[in-house]
């Protein structure tokens, strides 16, 4: 393994890569930086409250992230065929430890969930790490689900169906919910029978309403969510003083670090409810730069798996897109009382390791993806002129490092 592949920051192969590859990697570690700015402010005063010094939280963010960064490297160098692959091991690996979860005398609950597993003195959510291999793995079965036997077919579904019942067991409903979106959207995306894809789209409603008649606690934040000024002392609260942040930012916010709802009202300000916080911050005019940020990062990634070439590696652009862009919008829609309120991390701005690692890799794959475009596509991107020149003396970008 080549050290540059370890320091995404001296990584000397970039002025070989797409046009796309490149804004892409850039976009992500901007995304990066910009999420560990309002960790930063979101979590200070919690952390001198909690911890006795404000830079716990972002001090231990910044540790996942430089694991991150460094799985980042590692797949943006790793051709998709190999990563696709060996996915479904790793994929039945993880849920084996989302199966433990269940188990009383390992799994560690938190507010009512039980989604975590202890490793020393941190722990993992392994419902997030699966992410960027479920990914992988249906990008793998609904490419090649021509050439598929039924026992093959049939075997992989159920592995999903279960992977996705147990993340509704710990309960975990708006993690299910977008990992059991995420395959069905590459699964239309692959191309597959509307009444297959029908069929998927009834019985996940099935699963989330038998879930939530099931689940008393999801009930009533179902309830509290149509209408949280009923009961504002309980079930209501978090989503109102999550409007109350929202609606103090006005035009151009309080300023950085100057959020005043985080301080004294607003819960989990610094995973959940971190967009409260920033838009409180910055404003209305802040939160539209951020959606023009996630619009912008979205397009890119439509314009990979437009123009790649292999049918697998489309998937695994739309996949990557959905979940990192797609639970963004989820995550903003909880904390602006658009969706029912439900834990849910911003991807890369949210306190969490396994989030924050999951994420990473997702991005690498869409980096990855992106890197395997072949450069004298007509549709892309416009290159620097110098770098223009470099790659006419430069083997094509999606060989094997």
């Amino acid at each position: 393994m080549k050290l540059t592949h370890a320091i995404p920051w001296f990584d000397t192969t970039v002025a070989e890569w797409s046009a796309e590859a490149r804004w892409l990697r850039w976009l992500t570690f901007l995304w990066l930086g910009f999420g560990l700015l309002i960790l930063f402010s979101a979590s200070y005063a919690v952390s001198v409250t909690e911890q006795g010094h404000g830079l716990h939280y972002v001090l231990v963010q910044m540790m996942w992230a430089t694991v991150g960064l460094m799985l980042f490297n590692r797949i943006v160098h790793t051709p998709l065929d190999r990563l696709l692959r060996g996915a479904g091991i790793v994929l039945l690996g993880l849920f084996g430890l989302v199966l433990l979860t269940l188990v009383p005398a390992l799994g560690v609950t938190v507010n009512g969930a039980t989604r975590w597993l202890p490793l020393g003195p941190f722990m993992i959510q392994p419902s997030e790490l699966l992410k960027p291999c479920l990914v992988l793995q249906g990008a793998w079965l609904f490419g090649r689900w021509d050439r598929l036997t039924w026992g093959n077919r049939l075997a992989w579904l159920g592995v999903f169906v279960a992977i996705v019942g147990a993340i509704l067991l710990q309960p975990n409903l708006s993690t299910a919910a977008v990992c059991g979106s995420t395959l069905w959207l590459i699964a239309l995306a692959a191309g597959l029978p509307y009444r297959y894809i029908s069929l998927a789209a009834l019985s996940g409603l099935a699963a989330a309403t038998i879930s939530v008649s099931i689940k008393t606690y999801q009930r009533q934040r179902i309830i509290s969510f149509l209408n949280p000024w009923a009961d504002p002392g309980d079930q209501g609260y978090q989503l109102i003083q999550s409007l109350l942040a929202i609606g103090s930012g006005g035009l151009w916010g309080q300023g950085f670090g100057l959020s005043q709802q985080k301080l004294y009202s607003l819960p989990i300000q610094y995973t959940d409810f971190i967009f409260a916080v920033y838009a409180e911050e910055f404003g209305f005019i802040g939160s539209l730069l951020l959606l023009i940020f996630l619009a912008s990062y979205a397009t890119v990634a439509l314009l990979v798996a437009l123009r790649v070439t292999h049918p697998l590696h489309k998937l695994v652009a739309i996949g990557s897109m959905t979940i990192l862009v797609g639970q963004s919008l989820l995550n903003i829609g909880v904390a602006s009382g658009v969706l029912p309120t439900t834990g849910l991390p911003f991807p890369m701005v949210s306190y969490g390791g396994s989030s924050m690692i999951a994420s990473l890799a997702t991005a690498a794959l869409l980096v990855r993806a992106a890197r395997e475009i072949h450069t004298d596509h007509p549709l892309a991107l416009p290159l620097p002129s110098r770098s223009r020149l470099r790659l006419l003396n430069q083997p094509l970008a999606d060989k094997q490092d």
